[in-house]
Parts: structure tokens; C-alpha cells; sequence
């Protein structure tokens, strides 16, 4: 009876584990994520933008939510942690990446591409690989959209 109990607990844990992970978005979806808000910011301007980005909707699917920062790292929307807007995050290096400088230097460079650091995993204190598709747009600054590896 008890080998059968925690059999059943095991499996509940795996497929709790399993579920959580399917809700959680590839890096494909966070590049298209990060594509449309792009185009949303080129076609409505950035507070309209902003406001889209902030509610729920086709900006917050799975873990997936959009970010914009200025060229000099000064945080200008932040769907999930308004508190980060107007903060300069250019030093930032609390897991180790200096992910914001490498983000501008990816969209100085190019315009768009990849920027690999690591983040905390949601609902736990594991830091993670994650990665971030980062685009500028007509406005000057760039936004971005995360999903782990």
C-alpha cells in the first residue's frame, strides 16, 4: 500500500511538473512575440504600444510578455514588473550576464537578434538559461520578448 501511495504521488509530482512545463513558451514564440510588438510600436506609437503591451492579452501568452528599453538601459515598459520602468538596468548583473548591455549591443549591431543570459525559473530560485528576441523599431528604442532554453 505505501510503495502504491508513493507511486501515486510520484506521478502526480511528473505530471504536474510536465503540465507546468507546457505552459511555458519556445523561442520561437517569444521571436514572434517579440515581432508583433515591434509592428505595434511602429504602427500605433509607443504609448498605445505600451498600454497593449501592459494588458492581457495577444502581449501575455504562457510566460511569454514584452519588455522595452532605451539605448542608454533605461527600462520604458515592463508588462509584468511596472516598478522596473525608469530604472537604468545598464549595470545590472545579478545572475552573472550583463544582459541589457548585451542587449543593446545586439540591436546596435544588427537591429534584432538573440541575447542568451540566465534568469530565475518561474515559481522557483533555480536560475536558468534563458534567451530574449530583441528588436529595434522606428521610435530608437528596442523591445523584447523572453523564453527559457
Amino acid at each position: 500500500m505505501k510503495k502504491t501511495l508513493i507511486a501515486i504521488a510520484t506521478s502526480g509530482l511528473l505530471f504536474a511538473g510536465l503540465a507546468a512545463a507546457a505552459d511555458m513558451a519556445t523561442p520561437d514564440e517569444a521571436k514572434a512575440m517579440s515581432q508583433q510588438a515591434q509592428a505595434a510600436v511602429n504602427t500605433m506609437g509607443k504609448d498605445k504600444a505600451f498600454a497593449a503591451f501592459s494588458a492581457d492579452g495577444d502581449f501575455k501568452k504562457k510566460d511569454l510578455y514584452v519588455f522595452c528599453m532605451d539605448m542608454d538601459g533605461v527600462m520604458l515598459s515592463h508588462a509584468t514588473k511596472p516598478e522596473l520602468v525608469g530604472k537604468n538596468l545598464l549595470d545590472f548583473k545579478k545572475y552573472g550576464d550583463e544582459l541589457f548591455k548585451n542587449m543593446i549591443a545586439t540591436v546596435k549591431a544588427s537591429k534584432e537578434g538573440w541575447v542568451d543570459y540566465k534568469w530565475p525559473y518561474p515559481g522557483t530560485e533555480e536560475i536558468r538559461a534563458k534567451t530574449s528576441y530583441v528588436m529595434a523599431n522606428k521610435e530608437g528604442f528596442f523591445c523584447g520578448v523572453g523564453a527559457y532554453k
